[in-house]
């Protein structure tokens, strides 16, 4: 399974154990969840500038990953400061900007930029099938762990498809970008299509796995082995994590 991780593989985050990874990783996470006050921002951004940089992937890598999920969140941070809150900065007659809103839109893009960072820094030093591989040793069910699998997998393959379909229309003199009935017509059908292939393609996979005795005598055979730098770097993962929860706690009383 093919998997777009870069090339360099020198990092020291390349060279952990995968498990050790994924748990630094989660306790980032929470801790960046468990962040409101407007202090901690330049924490909590300097913690994540230095784990890009530890990771040596290449920043354009990170910006391409960043925009799709960075258009989920951008219409709640640009509308959320004029909305909420009661006291106003700036009035402009028929919208005014208030202080709460302002402050919450500011804290909500800091943290999911932080965590959305984290992750993708995390999950792109080692190919999908070594994180599930990791999860599965740390006690994940089998089952969950296939599933994990095949839908990174299909992903990909859905990815393909689309792509084809794209290619194939433009050949024909279909522009996808023009606005009208007709285009929005033909994306429902190229989307119909595309669901009904996959789950045409997901039923023949199940039936080939189920000819081929799968889901009996389930075992975990590959192992992993932590080192002292795994150690290392989990322990510098914990501390920042307690010093911005610390942080956060010591600002709140």
């Amino acid at each position: 399974m093919s998997c777009n991780v870069p090339q360099t593989k020198t990092s020291v985050l390349h060279r952990m154990d995968p498990r050790f990874r994924l748990v630094g990783l989660f306790v980032l996470i929470f801790a960046y969840s468990f962040v409101s006050d407007f202090r901690l921002l330049g924490a909590m951004l300097i913690f994540t500038l230095m784990l890009f940089f530890i990771s040596g992937l290449p920043a354009r890598f990170i910006v391409q990953k960043l925009k799709l999920p960075s258009l989920i969140i951008l219409v709640l941070v640009l509308i959320l400061p004029f909305v909420s809150g009661q006291n106003t900065l700036l009035d402009l007659g028929f919208i005014s900007l208030k202080q709460e809103g302002l402050h919450a839109s500011g804290v909500i893009a800091a943290r999911f930029l932080c965590i959305i960072t984290t992750v993708m820094i995390v999950l792109h030093t080692a190919p999908l099938l070594t994180h599930v591989q990791a999860m599965r040793a740390m006690g994940l069910p089998w089952i969950m762990a296939d599933m994990a699998l095949l839908t990174g997998r299909y992903l990909e393959v859905l990815g393909c498809d689309l792509g084809r379909m794209q290619t194939a229309m433009r050949l024909r003199g279909l522009n996808a970008s023009r606005p009208g009935l007709y285009m929005l017509r033909t994306r429902a059908w190229l989307c119909g299509s595309l669901l009904v292939r996959g789950l045409e393609r997901a039923d023949w996979v199940y039936r080939a796995m189920r000819l081929r005795g799968y889901g009996q005598n389930r075992t975990a055979t590959l192992q992993f082995r932590a080192t002292a730098l795994d150690m290392a770097v989990l322990s510098a993962a914990l501390l920042a994590a307690g010093t911005v929860m610390g942080l956060e706690i010591w600002f709140g009383l």
